[in-house]
């Protein structure tokens, strides 16, 4: 991989997406490749993918069509990515455009000088009417336009083979590595400042958007609110949501506590008694990683790829089913046999686990059969 020109597309991102391209940014270098970022510039401050050894050139990408917008990025993706090796896009509106960009990059009969497509597809369209009639496009542009799709889960595998996508393979998105909190001391005082010393903690790390599944999560725990002593709900992390579920929080008495984004992740899973991930749907989450890593209970739903990173380390529900999601937490927390059982299975699990390595070595064997050149 040295010396190897690898231009790398992303949209608007403030989680997971992000931090995966920093990681892939960091590891490409480390093995000589050169890495420009074409990105928006919250993105560079977020992340820092100059940090992590590449060049980094601002393109607006939001994470919603905008057609004017669209354009003047489909431009600037064209001239930035002359000279590239291969171009990797990460998520489905950086991988159309970056499609356009590439397919009118030069005419016709010289179309082999273009740098071939990688697009990481990392979320499902999940949204309908005219912006889910777009991303539609997008998907048939993706899958038109790329020289191989890597998808997180087995769902989007498939809508990219059936719509004739020429290459489709599983991408490894592994969560990075974070110390595993062992400070019994630390994780008392954590319970005390949240007020869970003699009631259980359930603990939910998410962006509070409506991907993540709050609603349901805000449904199941007015049951929990019935249990002596009612367990509480920590939710991590910010998000457009944040006003109404805690308007709701407020009027219905809910015992649900947001906490906003937080560095201590590790500590509050190490805390918690169970970790709830209720989404509507999920490719490759980090938070489950993560979770697994704490080796602590999880209660997540069965969407995406969730059941092929979980194994039998979770109880899994379906999305949107509040009563199945109150009673799979009550199941826990009312079994410590059972939690315990969870936990160790928790544990085996994450050693399976894909590692940054492992994410490495398999684009260095993409890129190699993208581009025709040896690995």
């Amino acid at each position: 991989m040295s010396g190897l020109k690898v231009a790398i597309v992303l949209a608007t991102s403030a989680g997971g997406v992000g931090g995966h391209v920093r990681s892939v940014v960091a590891g490409l270098t480390a093995r000589g490749a050169r890495v420009v970022v074409l990105g928006p510039a919250s993105t560079e401050k977020l992340f820092g993918f100059a940090a992590a050894g590449a060049r980094f050139v601002a393109v607006e990408i939001a994470d919603r069509p905008h057609p004017a917008a669209d354009a003047r990025a489909v431009a600037r993706i064209r001239g930035l990515t002359r000279g590239a090796d291969v171009v990797h896009a990460h998520g489905l509106r950086a991988g159309g455009l970056a499609a356009l960009a590439l397919a009118r990059a030069v005419p016709a009969g010289l179309r082999t000088a273009t740098p071939p497509l990688v697009v990481t597809l990392h979320n499902a369209v999940i949204a309908g009417g005219v912006i889910g009639a777009a991303y539609a496009t997008l998907e048939r542009i993706v899958a038109r336009g790329a020289a191989e799709v890597l998808a997180v889960s087995p769902d989007l595998e498939e809508r990219m083979r059936s719509l004739g996508a020429e290459s489709v393979g599983r991408a490894l998105v592994p969560a990075p590595p974070r110390r595993r909190s062992e400070d019994a001391a630390a994780q008392a005082k954590l319970r005390a400042e949240l007020g869970a010393v003699e009631r259980p903690l359930i603990a939910v790390v998410a962006r509070l958007a409506e991907q993540k599944g709050l609603p349901t999560l805000l449904d199941a725990s007015a049951g929990w609110a019935r249990q002596t002593p009612a367990p509480l709900v920590a939710i991590a992390g910010d998000g457009p949501l944040e006003a109404p579920l805690r308007a709701r929080i407020e009027a219905e008495t809910l015992p649900v506590r947001l906490l906003g984004r937080r560095s201590d992740v590790p500590e509050l899973l190490a805390a918690a008694d169970v970790a709830v991930v209720p989404s509507v749907w999920e490719g490759q989450p980090l938070i489950v990683q993560e979770v697994l890593r704490a080796g602590r209970p999880l209660v997540a739903t069965r969407v995406g790829g969730v059941p092929a990173m979980v194994g039998e380390a979770a109880v899994l529900v379906p999305s949107g089913d509040e009563a199945a999601l109150e009673a799979a937490v009550m199941r826990i927390l009312d079994n410590p046999e059972f939690a315990e059982r969870l936990a160790s299975s928790a544990s085996r699990q994450a050693l399976r686990l894909p590692t940054e390595e492992d994410a490495i070595d398999q684009l260095t064997q993409v890129y190699a059969r993208a581009t025709g050149m040896t690995s």
